[in-house]
């Protein structure tokens, strides 16, 4: 098996940290470099908490690009940042695995068009969990038969946006089955604004971030004498290594932008 090099991008934050070890930990896999905005020029060894794992540090990534042989970028960082370093790693013919929220649709259509320019792929995917993949498509089943349907998810105190990415993917998915309808009473009214969430397509969207928390969502379903709930926890970043992983894999075999996990889990 040809081994994957794989530069990875925000290796000092929670997820980043969890990338660099499967990278460490996958026979097939090799860690190139890490883009960090600090210590630049530094090694990753020398880094508290990566003893032994030894990597060049870049700040610019254009030089990081320029200097260093990649396939993959593990991008893990901000949606700002994120949009860039995906970006410049398609003009570089470096196939990115996103897992930063917040694209815009404008975005992703510059992005969809740096892929068939490049013939390469790109997979972004708003949450890596593969249950939380799976809540969602289960989430879209239910919604042929449940049209009144509430979104609850739940993050960590850290979290830059609001609704998540995760939260506004199942949105997305629920609306390709599902007519747009307004839910509640007619008359309803907040009495203090934003007491009702996000609202898309007549479904509410409520974000709740305290500390504590890692990633969490619930998606709830009413109709006359019954609920169903649909939910998924993670409770810690590990959970999302395995999509990572398979979308490492994945990214390689394709020539095309891929938004969302659950469009390469069969």
């Amino acid at each position: 098996m040809k081994t994957i090099k794989i530069i990875v991008a925000g290796p000092r934050g929670r997820m980043g940290k969890e990338a660099v070890k499967l990278v460490q930990e996958t026979e097939s896999f090799e860690l190139t470099a890490v883009i960090d905005h600090k210590n630049d020029g530094g090694n990753l060894e020398n880094i508290p908490g990566f003893a032994g794992i030894s990597a060049p540090i870049y700040s610019n990534i254009e030089q990081c690009f320029s200097s260093v042989e990649c396939d993959v970028l593990i991008d893990l960082t901000t949606p700002e940042v994120g949009m860039y370093h995906t970006r410049t790693a398609l003009t570089y013919g470096i196939r990115p695995v996103v897992g930063t929220t917040g694209f815009s649709a404008e975005d992703l259509e510059e992005l969809e068009s740096l892929t068939k320019d490049k013939g390469i792929g790109c997979i972004i995917a708003p949450n890596f969990a593969v249950g939380a993949v799976l809540m969602m498509k289960f989430s879209q089943m239910a919604a042929k038969y449940f049209p009144d349907v509430e979104l609850i998810e739940m993050h960590h105190d850290r979290k830059l946006d609001a609704p998540s990415g995760t939260g506004v993917k199942t949105a997305e998915m629920i609306k390709e089955v599902r007519d747009a309808k307004q839910q509640g009473h007619p008359n309803e009214k907040e009495t203090i604004q934003g007491a009702r969430g996000a609202n898309i397509d007549g479904m509410h969207i409520h974000s709740v971030r305290l500390p504590g928390l890692v990633a969490h969502q619930q998606v709830m379903f009413g109709a006359d004498g019954q609920l169903l709930t649909i939910r998924h926890d993670s409770f810690t970043r590990a959970s999302f290594m395995s999509g990572v992983k398979l979308s490492v894999e994945t990214v390689m075999k394709i020539d095309t932008l891929v938004y969302g996990l659950e469009n390469i889990i069969e």
